[in-house]
C-alpha cells in the first residue's frame, strides 16, 4: 500500500472543521496530540521511504507527502507546528548526511602489529569493509599471516606497501584442512585466494606476499615430491573477472609462484617472484622444483606483462583450456623455460590451448651453484594415449588441441634444448600415442646459445602429426665448433627450417 493509501486526507472544508474543533472544548488537548502524533508518523512514513529533499526544499517523488504534513500542520498551535518543523528539519539533514556517507568511497588503512603477533584478523577485517567498492591501503612492513585466506574483491583497490608474511609451518600447511582447493588439475592447495570482479591490487613493487620457501625447501631437501602433495601456491586468482595484479613481488615462494584458474579478463603487469635457494647443503642442487612463475587454467583472454621469475621449474606454464593469453616482457631465470602443458592428464577432458602471443622473452642461465638448470626456452608436453594411473601423480589419455601460438624475439643464455615438443609425459614404451594435435606453431627472431647442437626437437604424436610448423630467423648457436642438429618428428608443412627432416620419424 502507497504512503497516500494509508490515511486520507481531508479534504479543504474538512480542515477547517478539525481546526476549529481544535480550539473549543475539552478534547483540545487528545486532538493536539493525535495530530502531532500523525505528523510524526508520516514523517517516520518518509524516512521509511529513504526519501531525502535537496536542500531542505521538498520535491520530486516526496511532494505528494510533503504537502499531507503541510496540510496537517496548517491545523497546529504555533509552538507544536515549529517543533514538527524543526524535528522535520533535523531529520531531513540527518538523511542527508547519512546519505552522503554512504555514496562516500570507503577507505581502510593497516599497519602491521609487529614482530611475533598476528595480522590476519585486522587484514580479514579491511578486506570485508573495504573490499567492495572502496580502497584498502596497507602500510609498509610484514603482516604475519596464520591461516587461510580469501578475498572478495568488486570494484575495489588495494594499495599493498607491505608483505604479505605467511608462516613457516610446513606440517600445519600440509594439512589440507589447512588450505583451500579450488585449482582443479593435480588438486593443488592455496593458502591465499582472491576471486571477484573489476579490482586492482597494486604493491608498488614495494610489497607481496614472503612465502618463506627456505623452510619448505631445507624440510624436503632431495626428497621427492608430488604434485597434490599440500604444498600451497603463493598466490591463486580463482572465478576472477575483470582483475589486475600490478608490481607485485612474491618473495620464496615454496611452491607454484601464481596460479590463475576459471577467470578472464585478467592482467598481470609487473611480477616478481623469486626462489633462490640459500642453503649451503644443498648448494649446486635444485631443491627449489615445482616453484613455477605462474600457471594458467580454465582461463580466457589473460595478459602476462613484465615478469621476472627466479626457479627450479617452469618459468610460465600454460595449462588446458587457456585460451587468449598475452605474455610479454618475461625474463626467466633458471629453471626450465616456458611450457605449454602437461596436457592430457585427464581422460575425461579435453584439453585446449588456443591463441596464445609471447614476446620478448629472455632465458638467463643462473650460477650453477644457485640453480643449475636452464633448460628450454619454450617446451610443449603431453601425456600419452594410455592412462598409467590416475591423477594426481599419473593420468594420460585426454584430447584435446593446441594451435595458433606464436613465440617472437626470444633471447637464450646457454639453455639445454631451445624449443622441444613430446608427447611421452608420464608414459611408457608401448603406450597409445596421444590424441592431442600441435597445430600452426609459430617461432620467429630466435637468438643465443644453446648448450647442445641440438637448437629444435620436435617428436609429435604419430597418430595426429603436427601441421604448418613455421620458423624465421631462428639463430641459436650451438658450442663452439658444433654444427646445429633439427629434429621434427611426424611434423608436417614445416617452414623456415629446411634442414628439419619434416616428412616422418628422423
Amino acid at each position: 500500500m502507497g504512503f497516500m493509501a494509508a490515511r486520507t486526507i481531508p479534504s479543504h472544508p474538512q480542515r477547517t472543521k478539525a481546526k476549529a474543533r481544535l480550539i473549543t472544548g475539552r478534547s483540545d488537548a487528545l486532538q493536539e496530540h493525535s495530530l502531532f502524533t500523525h505528523l510524526l508518523l508520516d514523517l517516520a512514513q518518509i524516512l521509511s521511504l529513504n526519501i531525502v529533499p535537496f536542500s531542505g526544499l521538498l520535491t520530486g517523488p516526496i511532494a505528494r507527502p510533503a504537502q499531507h504534513v503541510k496540510e496537517l500542520m496548517t491545523g497546529l498551535p504555533r509552538d507544536i507546528m515549529f517543533a514538527a518543523r524543526l524535528l522535520f528539519t533535523f531529520f531531513s539533514c540527518f538523511l542527508i548526511e547519512v546519505r552522503a556517507t554512504a555514496r562516500a568511497p570507503k577507505t581502510c588503512n593497516l599497519r602491521p602489529l609487529g614482530a611475533g603477533r598476528d595480522d590476519t584478523d585486522q587484514v580479514e577485517a579491511a578486506i570485508a569493509q573495504c573490499g567492495h567498492s572502496g580502497t584498502t591501503v596497507f602500510g609498509p612492513g610484514q603482516y604475519n599471516i596464520t591461516r587461510k585466506m580469501t578475498w572478495d574483491l568488486v570494484s575495489s583497490k588495494v594499495d599493498l606497501h607491505g608483505y604479505l608474511n605467511f608462516k613457516p609451518d610446513v606440517e600445519y600447511w600440509l594439512n589440507a584442512n589447512n588450505t583451500y582447493r579450488v585449482i582443479f588439475i593435480q588438486d593443488q592447495a592455496s593458502w591465499f585466494v582472491i576471486t571477484g570482479h573489476d579490482f586492482l591490487i597494486d604493491a608498488h613493487n614495494a610489497g607481496g606476499i614472503n612465502g618463506n620457501g627456505q623452510t619448505w625447501w631445507s624440510f624436503y631437501g632431495n626428497s621427492s615430491r608430488s604434485d597434490g602433495d599440500g604444498r600451497p601456491v603463493s598466490l591463486t586468482l580463482s572465478n576472477v573477472t575483470h582483475g589486475t595484479i600490478s608490481n607485485f613481488r612474491i618473495e620464496a615462494q615454496p611452491f607454484w609462484c601464481n596460479a590463475v584458474a576459471d577467470s578472464s579478463d585478467v592482467v598481470y603487469d609487473g611480477i616478481y617472484c623469486n626462489a633462490t635457494n640459500t642453503d649451503p647443503l644443498y648448494a649446486g642442487q635444485n631443491v627449489v622444483p615445482n616453484t613455477d612463475g605462474i600457471d594458467t587454467y580454465r582461463s580466457d583472454r589473460v595478459s602476462l606483462l613484465n615478469f621476472d621469475i627466479t626457479s627450479g621449474d617452469d618459468c610460465l606454464a600454460i595449462k588446458g583450456n587457456s585460451t587468449n593469453i598475452l605474455a610479454r616482457n618475461i625474463t626467466c631465470r633458471g629453471g626450465n623455460g616456458i611450457a605449454f602443458g602437461s596436457l592430457g592428464q585427464y581422460v575425461q577432458f579435453n584439453d585446449i590451448v588456443d591463441h596464445v602471443e609471447m614476446e620478448d622473452l629472455k632465458m638467463i642461465r643462473l650460477d650453477p651453484q644457485v640453480q643449475p638448470n636452464m633448460v628450454s626456452g619454450v617446451y610443449f608436453k603431453t601425456w600419452t594415449g594410455s592412462i598409467n594411473g590416475s591423477p594426481p601423480t599419473g593420468g594420460g589419455g585426454g584430447g584435446g588441441f593446441v594451435s595458433n601460438v606464436v613465440t617472437r624475439n626470444v633471447q637464450l643464455d646457454r639453455v639445454t634444448v631451445p624449443i622441444h615438443l613430446y608427447q611421452t609425459n608420464g608414459g611408457h614404451s608401448g603406450d597409445t600415442p596421444s590424441q592431442i594435435q600441435f597445430s600452426n606453431l609459430s617461432f620467429f627472431d630466435w637468438s643465443g646459445s644453446s648448450l647442445g647442437s641440438e637448437i629444435v626437437d620436435l617428436e609429435c604424436s604419430p597418430a595426429v602429426p603436427c601441421p604448418n610448423i613455421v620458423f624465421r630467423n631462428v639463430e641459436v648457436t650451438p658450442p663452439t665448433g658444433d654444427a646445429p642438429s633439427y629434429v621434427c618428428i611426424n611434423v608436417v608443412n614445416e617452414q623456415g627450417l629446411p634442414a628439419c627432416n619434416a616428412t616422418g620419424s628422423s
